[in-house]
C-alpha cells in the first residue's frame, strides 16, 4: 500500500513538473474549458471602461491575444487600447496552446482590478520567456485587470 501511495505521489509531481502547454492549433470555433460562444460579449476596451465604475464583473470579453504563457499555457494577456488584461485559467482547470497568440478570442469569467506583486510579475515574465535582464527591471507592483477564466472561445 505504501508503495502504491509513493508511486502515485511521484507520478503526480512528475506530471506537474513536466507540464507543457497543449500542442496544436487554436482554430476558429474551438473552445477551451467551459464550452461558450461569443454571444453577449463586450470588447476588451469596454471592459476597461466598465471596471472604472464597478469593482467586479462576470463577463464575456472579446479581444486579441497579446501573449500566452510559454511554460504551460495557464495564462494569457489580451490587448486593450491602454495595455493588456491578464487572463488566468480559473483553478488551473484548463490550459491553452501557445498557438493562440495573436488570435481573437472570447473569455468568460470574473473580472476585477487587482494589484499584482513584483514577485508574481517576475514569475509571469519568466513564464513568457523574458530575459533575465528584463525580469530584473521589474521593481514595482502593477494594478491591472485580471479575469479568472472559466471558458475561452476562439473567434478567429
Amino acid at each position: 500500500m505504501k508503495k502504491i501511495l509513493a508511486l502515485s505521489i511521484t507520478s503526480l509531481f512528475a506530471g506537474i513538473l513536466l507540464a507543457q502547454p497543449p500542442k496544436g492549433p487554436a482554430d476558429a470555433g474551438m473552445t477551451f474549458g467551459e464550452k461558450i460562444t461569443n454571444e453577449g460579449s463586450i470588447s476588451s476596451n469596454d471592459l476597461v471602461k466598465k471596471l472604472d465604475k464597478e469593482t467586479k464583473l462576470d463577463v464575456k470579453v472579446e479581444g486579441q491575444v497579446a501573449q500566452v504563457c510559454e511554460a504551460e499555457g495557464c495564462w494569457l494577456r489580451m490587448k486593450t487600447e491602454s495595455g493588456t488584461i491578464m487572463i488566468r485559467m480559473k483553478d488551473h482547470k484548463f490550459f491553452v496552446p501557445t498557438s493562440m497568440n495573436g488570435k481573437t478570442i472570447v473569455v468568460k469569467g470574473s473580472a476585477e482590478k487587482k494589484i499584482t506583486s513584483v514577485e508574481m510579475l517576475k514569475h509571469y515574465a519568466e513564464d513568457a520567456g523574458k530575459s533575465k535582464e528584463e525580469i530584473e527591471k521589474i521593481k514595482e507592483p502593477k494594478q491591472e485587470i485580471v479575469v479568472q477564466a472559466t471558458g475561452i472561445y476562439v473567434v478567429k
